[in-house]
């Protein structure tokens, strides 16, 4: 459904949303921006950022309406990323409108060719009413004020602020064990004759040259080494909650009491 003028109050009324083709919400719909000579709704201001203080505007051609929200064929980050443009609540020049058509890859001499639509858009023929007393200098305003304050509102998101990972490598360490070894040495033993080895001691030449050989063992220590799993390692996370302190300025309106002439101010249920 295209925008008409018709449906553009409960747009605001609903406190309604700009969102992309793809269905992601840019920001909150503030104000609708008509063509002077054509009459045509033209743009629409975009609240974005955190708290909604920043401002951007969005052309309205092939825009359409679901709901209470206005649907545009952009991209979040490239309304996000238009010229800052501070209208004060009038119109837009020319210089803007070119700045914004570039940025929106549109060119002149199309259907916001500023020859052929009058040139400012203004948003003083768009009933902009969102009940008594909402916009302070408008047509639409009863006898009262508002008057209204920024609030903070604080979350939390989840940021990569790091990463961890388990790397293993070999170190050499000495490591030193006693063992004990055993060897054999040779000694003399000398026997003397008795009748039990008279008969080995006759046996054989009267004197003769001969040797007798003995073979001698000894242990050596023998090193061998074996790998075995001692133990398994692994990451794991931990969620510490700690207090952060933040701080912005927040921006409110106060109202006060301004008189010419001689006028007597009372007091009452809420007097100022």
């Amino acid at each position: 459904m295209a925008i008409t003028q018709n449906n553009l109050n409960d747009i605001l009324n609903n406190k309604g949303n700009v969102v992309s083709s793809s269905g992601d919400k840019i920001g909150s719909a503030e104000q609708f921006y008509v063509d002077d000579a054509s009459g045509a709704i033209s743009w629409v201001s975009v609240t974005t950022g955190l708290f909604g203080t920043s401002e951007s505007f969005v052309p309205l051609d092939n825009a359409t309406v679901q709901g209470n929200d206005v649907v545009v064929p952009y991209t979040k980050d490239q309304v996000k990323d238009a010229p800052r443009v501070n209208t004060g609540g009038g119109a837009l020049d020319e210089n803007e409108q070119d700045e914004l058509y570039r940025h929106y890859g549109i060119t002149t001499g199309g259907s916001y060719d500023t020859t052929t639509t009058g040139g400012n858009f203004d948003t003083t023929d768009v009933d902009t009413s969102r009940g008594a007393g909402h916009d302070t200098s408008g047509p639409n305003t009863d006898s009262a004020m508002t008057r209204s304050e920024e609030r903070v509102n604080v979350g939390t998101r989840s940021t990569e602020t790091g990463r961890a990972r388990l790397r293993k490598y070999i170190v050499t360490e000495n490591v030193t064990e006693t063992v004990p070894v055993s060897h054999e040495e040779v000694h003399l033993e000398r026997e003397p004759i008795t009748d039990a080895n008279v008969g080995d001691a006759l046996r054989g030449g009267d004197l003769t040259e001969e040797e007798h050989e003995v073979t001698l063992h000894a242990e050596r220590p023998v090193v061998e080494k074996e790998t075995v799993p001692v133990e398994r390692v692994r990451l794991d996370k931990d969620t510490v909650t700690e207090n952060e302190t933040v701080s912005t300025d927040v921006r409110k309106e106060e109202i006060e009491l301004d008189t010419d002439g001689d006028i007597n101010r009372t007091r009452g249920n809420g007097a100022l």
